[in-house]
Parts: C-alpha cells; structure tokens; sequence
C-alpha cells in the first residue's frame, strides 16, 4: 500500500470529528471489568469483562474493579483503559462465522455514535485525542469528578489470549493475527483526569493535537513492508504521547538512502 493510499484511507471519516471542539461524538453504552480468573495454558486471565451497573472510581491505572493477571503486559498507565468498537466483533464474526458476543476480548468500554457521527473507531480516533466521560457539554473543569478525562496514547496489540479466548468455542486459527492485519483491536488511553464513570455518560472529544494520527493510519504504517521517507515517519516520531514501542517500530520504517 502507497503512502497516498494510507493517506486518504482515514482521510473522510476523521475529517467527521475535526470540528470545533468540545464535541458530543458519542455516548457511553457499556463499562465492563473483569477479575482475574483460571484460563487456558495454566495461566489466569482477566479478559473476559462483565458489565458494571454501578459508578466506578477511574484513576491513573485504570478501573478501581478491574484487574490484570499479567501486569507485564497489561494495565499501567499507559494502558489504563481499554475501548473497542463494537464493529471488530461484527467483522470477526462474519469472517469466521462465529457469534463472538461483546466483552469477550477485554474491553473496558463501549460507545455508540450520536447526532449523524461516525462511530468511534481506528478510522475516527486519533493518537493524542482526549475524549471526556460525562459531564455537562464543554464543561472541562478539572475540579468536575463527575467525569474522567482519558487520552489515546496506543492501539492495542492482539496477544494469543485473544485466540485461546475464542478457541475455547472453535477450533478457528490464529484469530489474533487477522485482528493484527485488520488493525481493529481497539485502543488504550491513559488517564488525564480521575473521576466516577458509568454507563449512559455522553463522550465529548476535548482535544485534538494530531489530526492526522488516525489509528488506522498507524497501523498501516506499522504493517507495511515498504520503507517511507522520513518527512512521512517524523511527524509521528514528534507525537510525545505515543507510547515509545510503537516509535520503534515507526523509526524502522524510514527509508536510507
């Protein structure tokens, strides 16, 4: 894929949020946490997440009642909430022929669009984005704890849990790595402000530092086996919230000449 095709990609939908800002783009229709509990290989696991009915205290790691069986690779602060779109399961369903039911693959969060928007998504998202939870419209006040401001600092990696997830149903292969290729595995946000979060909140998007940052574009990027000039890699290798992994593996994409 050309960098001209990567370009124009998630040219159209992320232009629908580049707007003046703050705006509704969505409502929150589901919180979830998960406890870690016995899973496949001997090992324990918390991916599976049940709906919360009640309030729940959001700080810097994360949901104060959800847990992480591997700290080494999951939760932190920078990957202290998890949203996924809730169009990567109707994608993975109908690719597999499977019924993959929401909050089987770990998420902490689902949204719905509002007013015409694009749902949330690799394509309408962006590295760097804030995005608060609750609260009156525009109403960003630091001191409102009836509201949790999150920040997009990475997409998530698809791990094998999500394979020994979904084989514990179907003997379909390496559902991780289609994910992979899709790049539809969600994101993680870091925590800007604490406060209470529950299902029914309105989502604002407060800021949008890099509008061209799209997740999918990142993934693109990330995937290619082509090389790229450096004024194509650079600009994300200036974006201070990007979690420093995946600049990694951008800074190995620039062409030598």
């Amino acid at each position: 894929m050309s960098i001209e095709q990567i370009a124009s990609s998630s040219q159209k939908n992320s232009a629908d949020f580049n707007q003046p800002l703050p705006l509704h783009i969505a409502n929150l229709t589901c919180v979830r946490a998960g406890k870690a509990m016995p899973f496949a290989r001997e090992q324990m696991s918390a991916i599976d997440k049940a709906p919360i009915k009640e309030a729940v205290a959001v700080n810097f790691m994360g949901l104060s009642t959800d847990e992480q069986a591997d700290r080494r690779h999951h939760g932190g602060p920078l990957k202290a909430v998890h949203q996924l779109p809730v169009a990567t399961y109707e994608k993975i369903n109908a690719e597999f022929g499977l019924k993959v039911r929401v909050g089987t693959l770990g998420e902490n969060l689902t949204t719905e669009a509002v007013k015409g928007l694009p749902a949330m998504d690799e394509s309408t998202v962006c590295i760097g984005d804030v995005f608060q939870y609750g609260g009156q419209y525009g109403n960003t006040d630091n001191n409102d704890n009836d509201s949790v401001q999150l920040r997009i600092v990475q997409p998530r990696r698809p791990c094998y849990k999500i394979n020994d997830q979904i084989g514990q149903f179907n003997k379909v292969p390496n559902i991780a790595s289609w994910v992979t290729k899709q790049g539809i595995a969600g994101w993680y946000f870091e925590v800007v402000r604490d406060g209470m979060i529950h299902t029914d909140l309105p989502v604002y998007l407060i800021e949008r530092p890099y509008p061209f940052a799209t997740l999918e574009k990142l993934w693109q990027l990330s995937n290619s086996k082509e090389k790229f000039d450096a004024e194509i890699i650079e600009p994300w290798l200036a974006i201070e919230c990007l979690e420093d992994s995946w600049k990694t593996v951008l800074a190995k994409k620039i062409r030598k000449d």
